[in-house]
Formats: C-alpha cells, sequence, structure tokens
C-alpha cells in the first residue's frame, strides 16, 4: 500500500538518531495547502492512534491516518540528492498535478 525506499528508510533512521526518536515510526498524512491543494506531513510518532493504520516497509513503520490513505495508495517514499536539491520525495501515482517546488499535489 505504501513503502518507503532503501535510501528513504536510511535517512529516515539516521535523522531518528540524530533527534532521540525512540522507535522509527513514521507518520505521513495529506493535509491541505501548498499551491496544488494537497500537502504531505511527515512527522515522527510515539505512537498509532485511532484511525490510523501501519504499514511496515524497509524496518520503518509508517502510519497513516485512514483520511490520507485514499491520496497515498501506491506511493512510495525516496530520498535524493543531486541537482534539484536534496529530501524525501514522494512518487505518488495518485497525483494528477505537482507544483513547480515538488512539495503539494493534486489528485
Amino acid at each position: 500500500m505504501l513503502s518507503v525506499t532503501a535510501r528513504a528508510a536510511k535517512r529516515i533512521r539516521a535523522i531518528q538518531e540524530a533527534e532521540g526518536h525512540p522507535v522509527p515510526r513514521l507518520r505521513i498524512e495529506v493535509k491541505a495547502g501548498g499551491c496544488s491543494g494537497l500537502t504531505y506531513d511527515l512527522t515522527f510518532a510515539q505512537e498509532v492512534r485511532e484511525g490510523e493504520l501501519v504499514f511496515q516497509s524497509e524496518g520503518i513503520e509508517l502510519i497513516v491516518p485512514k483520511k490520507s490513505l485514499l491520496y497515498l495508495v501506491g506511493t512510495q517514499l525516496d530520498f535524493t540528492e543531486g541537482l534539484e536539491g536534496r529530501g524525501f520525495h514522494f512518487i505518488n501515482p495518485n497525483a494528477t498535478r505537482t507544483c513547480a517546488c515538488g512539495t503539494s499535489f493534486a489528485v
């Protein structure tokens, strides 16, 4: 349903350790905002809340609220370092349009 690449998992673990989070557990939400209408929100999570689903990928727990899952089915989280910038990037087959900076999308 939702996955991370090996590069993204490595970066998530590095940030987790640097910030002192006890478990590699990442909450991925879709919220209203950005120039295309929807934006991704990534945060480390201490617990799973009611109404959230948990997926495992590359040793990382991905927590997704049910409301966000509709927008994220089949999405892969990647991490890149290159000429176009450094950071996490979503490969979302549901996105029909993305903004120029790549931080928001539409379905």
